[in-house]
């Protein structure tokens, strides 16, 4: 509900949502999407191949812009085993991959983009322990310096936050830093 609402999917029913002061539906829809990147529990893929999908957050993208963000988000030793490479036809919404695969493409494609705002929302969900912990340690660098949103439900992806907000049933429970809130 928070990112859908970040995302102006729909609007409060009462409040408002704002950045950098200003009220989200002050802003152009199409140009304050551009401002967000986003990877999800269920990452979205498009029917074309990895590069293709790469190319959706950056068309102009270079080769190297391309491979180090394979790199950055583990996914890199994955691409380079398929036959095609870079090419490879990943299926409707990503068929042809797991959802470890999914997840990373996702998170290279989030990164392409270098978006001011970052919206993850379980983005490591479907990772095993190995690879979420190095790619943590990849977003959190990637998020110093962007407004980041993530939701989460292991602490250990929320640690290094600036503020963690405690929901449930909508409403805020605690807030504070992963230190104070452990105590």
């Amino acid at each position: 509900t928070t990112v859908q609402l970040i995302e102006r999917f729909y609007d409060p029913l009462s409040g408002s949502v704002l950045i950098d002061g200003v009220d989200l539906k002050e802003y152009d829809l199409r140009a304050l999407r551009k401002y967000m990147g986003y990877v999800g529990q269920e990452p979205v893929l498009f029917a074309m191949t990895i590069r293709e999908n790469l190319l959706m957050a950056k068309p102009n993208a270079t080769e190297d812009e391309l491979i180090d963000v394979l790199k950055k988000s583990n996914a890199w030793t994955f691409v380079t085993g398929f036959e095609k490479g870079m090419e490879t036809f990943v299926g409707m919404g990503g068929s042809q991959l797991s959802g470890s695969q999914k997840q990373r493409l996702a998170i290279a494609r989030a990164m392409l983009q270098d978006p001011p705002i970052l919206l993850l929302d379980e983005s490591t969900s479907a990772l095993d322990r190995k690879n979420e912990r190095e790619i943590q340690e990849t977003l959190d660098s990637f998020a110093s310096g962007r407004t980041t949103v993530l939701i989460a439900h292991r602490l250990s992806t929320i640690k290094n936050s600036d503020i963690i907000f405690v929901l449930k049933d909508g409403k805020v429970l605690e807030s504070g830093s992963h230190d104070m809130l452990m105590k």
